[in-house]
């Protein structure tokens, strides 16, 4: 029988501890071509406004494909502007497992994948955390990254001043003007929908780390060349060539795919200053969604 798993029963079950080193271990597979994964087929409903994607992976021990909605149009609602549904398989006989809601899991992967590669790559002892953007990413983000590093302080910035008020005031941070929150951080986190570039370059401290985890279109861009010219990390190479304006537009060299680093084969020097380019892949969906059955299942 083909279970079904609410947003809720996802909640219950799906924590950070684990998904943490399950997407390291996604992406390392991922990196090392063990993962069968074509890049995200994304269909146009309405440029700008409204997209449908469609995210197939299959690993070792899962099999599954995502349908996710991506509305910005639906910014500023009661409606989430990312929606999605993932369909679990079983890969040796192709038996149905599940069926669950992929919102919540495409918010926890992103963050828990933000979390993995900033272990590596954030300063050591880094204290200040900087949040661009003050919708889900952001305080998923913030609980995420929180497991790898323990921040002494942390500031917001939005485009809608408010909405960074409100953050600040809900989780005892910071709001501040974007140049005056980035300067000086150790981690800074880009998730928003922008079209043109608002992080720059010189405000970043030497040896800073941030997670660019908004604005994956290819004509979207949320930092500015001199930023792109750092060592950047990305999930996958092939799909940022095809989705990531902060990549395309700028020309950017990629030092290393995640999962090479996760594996040790690609090794930054730790002074330097890196820029993490995420635009999520199906591999860490059905994985966080195998997470989620076996958890289930286990009781």
């Amino acid at each position: 029988m083909t279970l079904t798993f609410s947003e809720g029963d996802v909640a219950n079950v799906l924590k950070y501890e684990q998904l943490i080193p399950a997407m390291e271990k996604a992406l390392s597979d991922f990196s090392a071509g063990r993962v069968i994964q074509p890049v995200r087929n994304l269909l146009t409903i309405e440029e700008g406004k409204r997209f449908l994607g469609i995210m197939p992976a299959v690993t070792q021990n899962a099999m599954g494909a995502k349908l996710v909605c991506f509305y910005p149009k639906n910014a500023g609602t009661g409606v989430p502007t990312h929606l999605a549904m993932i369909m679990l398989f079983e890969p040796e006989t192709g038996q149905p497992l599940a069926c669950m809601d992929g919102r919540l899991i495409t918010e926890m992967r992103t963050a828990a994948v933000s979390a993995a590669v900033t272990k590596y790559l954030a300063p050591e002892k880094s204290r200040i955390l900087t949040l661009l953007g003050s919708g889900v990413q952001a305080e998923a983000h913030m609980q995420a990254l929180r497991r790898v590093c323990h921040f002494e302080e942390v500031r917001v910035w939005s485009r809608t001043p408010e909405h960074a008020k409100r953050f600040a005031a809900r989780h005892g941070a910071r709001a501040m003007a974007i140049e005056s929150a980035v300067r000086g951080a150790d981690v800074i986190v880009t998730a928003t929908s922008a079209s043109e570039p608002f992080l720059k370059g010189a405000w970043l401290k030497p040896g800073a780390h941030v997670n660019a985890v908004g604005s994956a279109r290819p004509t979207w861009r949320e930092l500015d060349d001199e930023a792109m010219q750092n060592t950047v990390i990305v999930d996958s190479r092939e799909a940022v060539r095809k989705e990531s304006g902060d990549v395309i537009l700028s020309n950017a060299p990629i030092f290393a795919e995640a999962g090479e680093l996760f594996a040790g084969s690609k090794i930054p020097e730790r002074s330097a200053t890196t820029v993490f380019k995420s635009v999520g892949i199906a591999v860490e969906d059905i994985t966080a969604a195998r997470l989620v059955y076996d958890a289930i299942e286990s009781g």
